[in-house]
């Protein structure tokens, strides 16, 4: 399963990467961020919950807009 992350706030290379490696930290979870587009990709190999997700990118203190 895909999922698009449309996150705000991030302007740079430290914030991509800050966003990435905190969506990858999570089991079963392989993301890439778009920093120009302000999206993440993220394909799950199990189970995830959006929240999980929506917690991940906001704990980095960056806004989740919507996760479709």
């Amino acid at each position: 399963m895909t999922k698009i992350i449309q996150i705000e706030g991030m302007s740079c290379s430290h914030c991509q990467a800050a966003v990435e490696n905190a969506l990858n930290a999570i089991d079963g979870v392989q993301a890439e961020v778009d920093l120009a587009a302000g999206t993440a990709t993220v394909t799950l190999t199990r189970e995830v919950s959006d929240e999980t997700l929506r917690q991940a990118v906001e704990e980095e203190d960056y806004a989740v807009l919507s996760i479709a």
